[in-house]
């Protein structure tokens, strides 16, 4: 079922139905939007007839200097099958040549008040968002001081406890045992809730409660990036473990990786606490301060002291 359809844009910026009704329900694929001056002009060897079109004074304004038959034809040639929709901006009058052929070939033709620019850039920005690559990880998403944590591991490793903890420290739950994740750009991936279980936490033993209820609108949010993966796993003794931080593991989601820590679990570790403290080294490296590499550089100044001795 297709993501968006041209009346979904209908409905979210409030235009107008000028004509072609009929395919008010054609499918959008394509988050681009094409300003058809070229076309108007006659070229229209590579029209791109699958995106949005949008015609503003500056298309308009030389549309009407050409011949009768020339703006007939041309409203023809712009009004295809898989076109999902013409929208004129500045609430201009729109051409009874383009309304005609709308008609015929049910392309629906829509009106704004909005300046094309702005329009353009609005439209745009809905659709990159509707129509981003998506899938659904199993975990949990927390704010932890401004960072989107994505905690993962084995179901009954302890992951909506340890966000219990952290929401009852101050930090906020995103979501609970289902992440919805878009990637808005070529490194920005975003996690949300389904929303049948938006703001839902369960406990085992204890069953499913309403964070937002119990811990106040404060202690949730609808979405955030995802830019750090805490995986828990359950204490293996015959396993290494890092133990500087100098080894940066990532996990690729879509088509962006994200750092990711594995952290053992087992009893008397506070797993809040740590995932705290990861999240704020986190943001001092990105600010340059890396803990591990300056404790590696002195290491090996002593040792090198130590050998001209």
């Amino acid at each position: 079922m297709p993501k968006v359809r041209t009346k979904d844009i209908l409905e979210q910026f409030q235009l107008e139905l000028i004509s072609g009704e009929e395919g008010i329900n054609r499918p959008i694929t394509v988050s681009d939007i094409s300003r058809p001056g070229i076309e108007i002009a006659g070229y229209f060897e590579f029209y791109p007839a699958e995106r949005i079109q949008l015609l503003g004074k500056t298309e308009l304004s030389f549309f009407q200097e050409l011949s009768p038959s020339d703006r007939a034809s041309r409203m023809e040639r712009l009004c295809t099958d898989v076109t999902p929709a013409i929208i004129v901006t500045r609430g201009i009058e729109v051409p009874d040549e383009l309304i005609e052929a709308s008609e015929r070939e049910s392309v629906p033709v829509l009106r704004t008040n909005m300046v094309t620019t702005r329009f353009s850039s609005r439209l745009t920005n809905f659709l990159e968002s509707k129509l981003a690559p998506t899938t659904a990880v199993h975990g949990v998403l927390v704010d932890v001081y401004g960072i989107g944590v994505l905690i993962t591991g084995k179901s009954g490793v302890g992951k909506s406890e340890t966000a219990l903890e952290l929401v009852k420290r101050g930090h906020r739950l995103v979501a609970d045992d289902c992440v919805e994740i878009r990637q808005e750009d070529q490194d920005t991936l975003v996690g949300s809730s389904p929303d049948l279980i938006e703001h839902l936490l369960e406990i085992r033993g204890l069953g499913i409660i309403n964070v937002m209820t119990l811990f106040g609108a404060g202690a949730v949010r609808s979405h955030k990036r995802i830019t750090l993966i805490m995986n828990l796993e359950i204490w293996d003794a015959k396993k290494q473990y890092d133990r500087l931080g100098l080894d940066e593991e990532k996990m690729k989601i879509i088509d962006t990786e994200i750092p990711r820590l594995t952290v053992p679990v087992r009893p008397g570790r506070n797993l809040a606490v740590i995932i705290e403290v990861a999240a704020m080294n986190f943001r001092l490296k990105r600010l340059g301060v890396n803990a591990a590499q300056q404790f590696t550089d002195r290491l090996a100044d002593v040792i090198e002291e130590g050998d001209q001795e």
